[in-house]
């Protein structure tokens, strides 16, 4: 069994960490919230206050972040993760952030002699409390390898895009085409609604014809067709606008850096960013389908 220092115990970090503790691994948690802490220490976990007091004895560490200032933050510099772990520490990331700050804490992780895989993960909170995420992997062979039992615990399908960065690149693309996705089914559901078509008839000849994706048939965004899905609890995330919209932005940040045409997915930014600012940050992505009925009236 493992030491494992986890940094960032919120939604996602804390119910990974957990897992981990289940699965008979020490697992020492920091968290900026007093709650998350307590909910690690319920879990069998051992709540600390420093990054130092996190990682000094750990094997491996993993990090569930906000954003890439965050990720270099608390990488870097005299009280950050880099200083103050052991040569040799398995590091890995699973925040969702831009390919260059990724590249750039792995760059910084081989020069301190530890290996250092970026995973970032799809399946949301549910995902993460029953251990069936979904993680993208970039990084070296050997740190891939090295991660992979770690990774196993606490997901479902294990992939390796690549080195470095990669992981970030498939979870931005992945994430830019669930965005499109959603919209697009949000926009048959309104459509259908105004031209007189019952909600379970278009799932029903939908979700087994060619309009057949994940947004329709793991994530409907009308109540009913799919029990599971957010549009049943009110369009309590999930996983919020907010995040999709974060994520939007990451690439089309990529998109512009890079020169590639991305026409959906900048539309699907600008219709995400309108959703938010209309104080729906918070809500299920899916309930953007609330904002395309009074899009088509105003």
């Amino acid at each position: 069994m493992a030491t494992i220092g986890f940094v960032g115990l919120g939604n996602m970090g804390g119910p990974m960490a957990a897992n981990l503790v289940a699965a008979g691994h020490t697992v020492y948690g920091l968290d900026l919230s007093p709650d998350a802490r307590a909910r690690l220490k319920d879990a069998g976990g051992n709540p600390v206050e420093s990054v130092a007091e996190a990682v000094a004895s750990a094997d491996v560490v993993v990090t569930m972040l906000p954003a890439g200032t965050h990720v270099r933050k608390v990488y870097g510099g005299e009280t950050g993760i880099l200083a103050n772990a052991r040569p040799g520490t398995l590091l890995i990331d699973s925040s969702t952030i831009d390919v260059d700050s990724a590249r750039a804490v792995a760059k910084d992780a081989a020069a301190a002699g530890m290996k250092m895989v970026d995973a970032p993960v799809s399946g949301g909170v549910a995902g993460a409390a029953g251990g069936t995420l979904t993680f993208m992997v970039g990084g070296p062979d050997e740190a891939f390898e090295a991660a992979k039992p770690y990774l196993e615990i606490m997901g479902k399908t294990i992939v390796h895009a690549g080195g470095a960065g990669t992981g970030q690149a498939a979870k931005i693309c992945n994430n830019m085409l669930l965005g499109i996705s959603m919209i697009g089914v949000c926009e048959a559901f309104v459509l259908a609604e105004r031209l007189g078509l019952d909600h379970q008839k278009l799932y029903d000849i939908s979700s087994t014809a060619s309009g057949q994706c994940w947004s329709l048939t793991s994530y409907c965004p009308v109540p009913g067709p799919v029990e599971t899905s957010p549009a049943n609890r009110d369009y309590q995330p999930g996983f919020a606008a907010a995040m999709m919209l974060k994520d939007l932005k990451l690439a089309q940040e990529a998109a512009s850096a890079s020169g590639a045409s991305t026409p959906l997915g900048a539309e699907a930014a600008a219709l995400y960013n309108l959703f938010c600012n209309q104080g729906e940050a918070g809500t299920d992505f899916s309930g953007i389908i609330r904002f395309l009925r009074g899009a088509e009236t105003a």
